[in-house]
């Protein structure tokens, strides 16, 4: 198994099962706070996979705090 420490952020290798089924290190699950039954969006992005947590509308709940709201607009949208 390769570990490499980088941005925070953890690169192990695991292997994929008969089921294509892959078990998600301990490291990675304690960092990220994963909980057994959580949702993950799978994606492809060219040679890989990705792996994103579904957060609750409530869990996203001012993500967007102090964003400027305002928006150059051509003439003709206005």
């Amino acid at each position: 198994m390769i570990t490499c420490r980088m941005r925070e952020a953890f690169i192990k290798t695991v292997t994929i099962s008969s089921r294509f089924q892959v078990c998600i290190p301990r490291e990675i699950v304690d960092n990220m706070t994963l909980t057994p039954g959580q949702k993950m969006q799978v994606f492809q992005y060219e040679d890989r996979i990705e792996l994103v947590p579904v957060k609750s509308i409530t869990a996203r709940r001012g993500f967007l705090k102090g964003i400027n709201p305002q928006i150059d607009r051509d003439e003709d949208r206005l």
